[in-house]
C-alpha cells in the first residue's frame, strides 16, 4: 500500500500493490494497521455500500452532517468514473476546494475521503460498479446535497 496526498487536507489516494499472473490478480484492498501507519488515521469502517450505474449517471455531491458525518474509502470494481471530493470543513486550509480523480476497475486506485467532505462521481464507461466503506451509519435526516454545477465550486 502506497499513500499519495491530494491537494485537499486529509484526503488521500491509495495505490495498492497488485499481484498479477496468468490466473488473474490479487491485492489487499484495505489493511487498517497499514492505513493508520501511513496516514495517522484510525478509521473503524462500519458499513459497506455498492452501486451499479450506466454511462453518464451522476451520483452526488452528497455529505452526511453533524454526528452522522462519514469518512469513506471508495473504489471502482469495474468500469470507470470521475470521482470528486469537496472539502466542506470551514476550519480547513482546503475549505471549498475540490479534487477529482479517475477511478477504474483496472487502475485499482482508491480515494480516502474524510468526514466533513461532500462526495460524488459520474460514470465514464458503459457501466460501473462502485464500492465504498463508511465509518458511520447512513442517516437520511443528516443528508446534505450540493449541485454538481455549483458556481462557487467551479
Amino acid at each position: 500500500m502506497k499513500i499519495e496526498k491530494t491537494p485537499l487536507q486529509d484526503c488521500y489516494i491509495i495505490h495498492d500493490t497488485v499481484f498479477a499472473d496468468s490466473r488473474g490478480y490479487f491485492f489487499e484492498s484495505f489493511n487498517a494497521k497499514k492505513f493508520e501507519e501511513l496516514t495517522g488515521v484510525a478509521t473503524p469502517f462500519v458499513q459497506d455500500n455498492q452501486s451499479s450505474s450506466t454511462r453518464g449517471v451522476l451520483r452526488g455531491l452528497h455529505a452526511q452532517t453533524g454526528e452522522h458525518a462519514q469518512s469513506k474509502l471508495v473504489r471502482v470494481l469495474s468500469g470507470k468514473v470521475l470521482d470528486v471530493a469537496v472539502d466542506l470543513r470551514k476550519y480547513s486550509p482546503s475549505f471549498g476546494k475540490a479534487f477529482s480523480i479517475e477511478l477504474t476497475g483496472e487502475n485499482h486506485k482508491q480515494l480516502y475521503i474524510p468526514r466533513g467532505f461532500a462526495h460524488g462521481f459520474v460514470v465514464l464507461s458503459d457501466t460501473a460498479v462502485f464500492f465504498y466503506k463508511c465509518d458511520n451509519f447512513y442517516n437520511k435526516a443528516a443528508e446534505l446535497g450540493i449541485m454538481y454545477d455549483d458556481p462557487d465550486l467551479n
